[in-house]
């Protein structure tokens, strides 16, 4: 089943009441105070991006049991914290162990899997966008070795970066740069939401990474996981970049890239929302870590 993402920019007080968020706004622009509610258990993401945004523990703690993920928003409006429940799934302390003792040649293949899937999606988006040949990419892509030790993935987002903007003169990706990058981040951090509570979900700690290892970053594994989402979002992006003149992320812009969830992917072979798609990813990692198979389930684009 698939969640429901809520996003809150004006002031507001929630609360719980019956198993339902119930949802107070203040009065403003000449509207009067107005109150809404809705089950706790359709909701799979909430955002917080008003400072004027109030919340009870009664409502965190039924929020996080019904493992829903809270993001929190800076005065720049951009996600800036996440949390998530302790506990996601029934056996949370044997996957655990598997996941920490996975061996290194597991890992590094885990990587090499994901890095390929990754490429192979940005040379879709190239060629499904603009147009463009791709055989570069995709040979770059058969070509990834365990744990990516020649670095492929670099090259390939040299390669797709400097043509996936075609309007955008000397578009740099860099998570402090120029518009389009604020809509990319805002994307990508809802995509990081996304993917770390599926992991939660699979009884996995996002903490422990394949490939990344930073000592202060606490979803290592699911800023590894989300590699071969990037490109879902990136085309959502350029769908609003087209459609809306604004750089700046205002409320519509912001509408559009909250819909990251009900993205439809092809997984399996079939279709399905993005949410659900990465439910089926960590799933199959889980299944890796305990060595019921060896590869992962990713979409393909």
């Amino acid at each position: 089943m698939i969640k429901r993402t809520l996003c809150f920019s004006n002031p507001a007080y929630l609360s719980l009441r019956n198993g339902q968020l119930v949802v107070k706004l203040e009065a403003h622009d000449n509207e009067p105070e107005r109150q809404t509610s809705i089950p706790i258990e359709d909701i799979g993401i909430i955002v917080l991006d008003n400072r004027q945004i109030t919340l009870t523990h009664g409502l965190m703690s039924a929020l996080l049991d019904n493992n829903a993920s809270v993001v929190t928003c800076n005065a720049s409006h951009m996600p800036v914290g996440l949390m998530l429940p302790l506990e996601g799934h029934t056996v949370q302390q044997e996957r655990f162990q598997d996941q920490l003792s996975a061996s290194v040649p597991l890992r590094k293949q885990l990587w090499q899997q994901t890095i390929q899937q990754k490429i192979l999606n940005q040379a879709s988006l190239l060629f499904k966008l603009h147009g463009i040949e791709v055989g570069n990419m995709r040979k770059w892509a058969s070509e990834v070795h365990s744990g990516d030790s020649t670095n492929l993935e670099g090259r390939a987002a040299a390669f797709y970066w400097s043509h996936i903007f075609p309007k955008s003169n000397d578009f740099t990706r860099e998570r402090e740069g120029d518009y389009p990058n604020n809509l990319l981040n805002y994307g990508y951090a809802i995509l990081r939401a996304i993917i770390a509570r599926a992991l939660v979900s699979s009884g996995l700690l996002p903490t422990m990474g394949i490939h990344h290892h930073n000592r202060y970053n606490a979803y290592c594994l699911a800023d590894d996981v989300m590699e071969p989402y990037r490109p879902f979002v990136d085309r959502l992006v350029i769908q609003t970049m087209a459609e809306c003149e604004d750089t700046e992320l205002t409320t519509n812009i912001k509408r559009r890239l909250l819909t990251v969830p009900t993205l439809e992917v092809r997984i399996g072979g079939q279709r399905s929302p993005l949410m659900v798609a990465a439910s089926q990813t960590t799933a199959s990692l889980a299944r890796c870590y305990a060595g019921e198979c060896r590869r992962m389930t990713y979409p393909e684009l």
